[in-house]
């Protein structure tokens, strides 16, 4: 806190000393705040308005400003408390907030939606089973995640006050509780389920931990692979009861479809559909492409309202480099969700044709809203799209 006060202050000073400087970068390395030994002269080389640098004076009295104590005066003192000591209580609502509770509640509904659809039957211990795996994977790819973005989410409002950031929690210990759930969710899925539906949750694991948070840093393909690890969850659902995700061969006899009544052979209209037929690798595609069309339907209007935040950070999203191509990524998603429901999902048996109408005044909705989205482009329209990704999913779901 003290650090991020005295930087405050350096650029007080700074935009007073400069009052028309211009930056090279959109993004600052932390290394702008290392000492002239450590190369702090060579980082504070910003061009001034005039294109010059700036003057070895002016970089000097700079540095001085970045080292100088600061004076008690200008510490509020009421913005300091003690760390409070971790009661079994309050122990419990910080493992609650590194799993991102409500992230986390909404990838079960999404597993147990591959189990609802399935044409396999269950058990109770199975459904637990799946929901307490899906609930375990996803803490600790939560907390991986927010252990590795400690310097990061200590520069956005909307993530400074997550636990690691707060000291609420060591790191030591955050690990040990990721380490655990990221052992016992595979172990569970692959006790009481089986083995593909285990590999899937910690698949995962690795790429939300692993790929997606180094991603963030490096490129805005970021998302598209966050994308990915939301529609796997219905593919752990779907396996879970004996679900298959790959044909046994590769012919048209593996992707058997379910056509609509007026298409269908009238002498063939009392056949009920059974398991085998309905068990085809093209239902869990329609339940992934759901999933992973939904991801730019949400996010892309939330990292618009967030840009700032991200930029601030150092993340490279597209609403931070191309807001209106983020806008038509947005666009396009969403509306792919109308050929998904209205004909993927029929094709493939999940649902009668009936969905393939009521499905559509939402996605008329939603579809509506992410073309003025992208029309506009302002706040208030990609605030209304991110507000209809909220109900759309339970709804379209249920």
């Amino acid at each position: 806190m003290h650090r991020n006060l005295s930087h405050s202050i350096l650029f007080h000073h700074f935009t007073l000393l400069i009052p028309h400087a211009t930056f090279t970068s959109f993004f600052f390395h932390n290394a702008q705040w290392t000492s002239p030994v450590n190369g702090g002269t060579a980082s504070l080389r910003r061009t001034n308005g005039k294109g010059s640098t700036l003057d070895s004076d002016v970089r000097a009295r700079i540095l001085d400003l970045a080292y100088q104590p600061i004076p008690s005066t200008q510490l509020d003192a009421a913005a300091y408390k003690p760390i409070e000591k971790l009661t079994t209580g309050k122990l419990l609502k910080v493992y609650n907030q590194l799993a991102k509770s409500n992230l986390t509640i909404l990838v079960v509904l999404t597993s147990m939606s591959g189990v609802a659809l399935s044409p396999y039957p269950t058990t109770i211990p199975v459904l637990l089973a799946t929901a307490l795996g899906t609930v375990l994977c996803s803490a600790s790819a939560n907390t991986l995640n927010q252990l590795q973005e400690v310097p990061f989410d200590a520069q956005m409002a909307r993530t400074r006050m997550r636990p690691f950031v707060r000291r609420a929690i060591t790191p030591l210990h955050g690990a040990g509780f990721a380490i655990a759930t990221g052992i016992a969710g595979p172990a569970l899925l692959w006790a009481m389920t089986n083995t593909t539906t285990a590999c899937l949750g910690l698949v995962n694991i690795v790429l939300y931990a692993g790929v997606y948070t180094w991603m963030k840093r490096k490129t805005i393909w970021n998302t598209w692979v966050g994308a990915i690890v939301g529609g796997i969850p219905p593919l752990m659902g779907w396996t879970a009861t004996g679900g298959r995700l790959l044909p046994e061969t590769w012919s048209l006899d593996a992707f058997p479809v379910v056509l609509p009544p007026f298409l269908q052979d009238p002498s063939l209209a009392h056949i009920p559909l059974t398991a085998a037929t309905l068990d085809n690798p093209l239902a869990p595609f329609a339940f992934f492409m759901f999933l992973f069309s939904w991801q730019f339907f949400h996010f892309m209007p939330l990292s618009h309202l967030v840009r700032n935040s991200y930029a601030q950070a150092g993340y490279h999203m597209l609403s931070v480099f191309d807001p209106r191509k983020n806008a038509l990524v947005g666009l396009r998603h969403t509306a792919l969700l109308v050929p998904i429901c209205s004909l993927l999902f029929p094709l493939s048996g999940l649902t009668t044709w009936w969905f393939a109408l009521s499905s559509l005044p939402a996605n008329v909705v939603c579809t509506r809203a992410a073309w003025n989205f992208w029309r506009n482009g302002g706040e208030k329209e990609a605030r209304t799209l991110f507000q209809h990704s909220l109900w759309y999913l339970p709804v379209v779901m249920g």
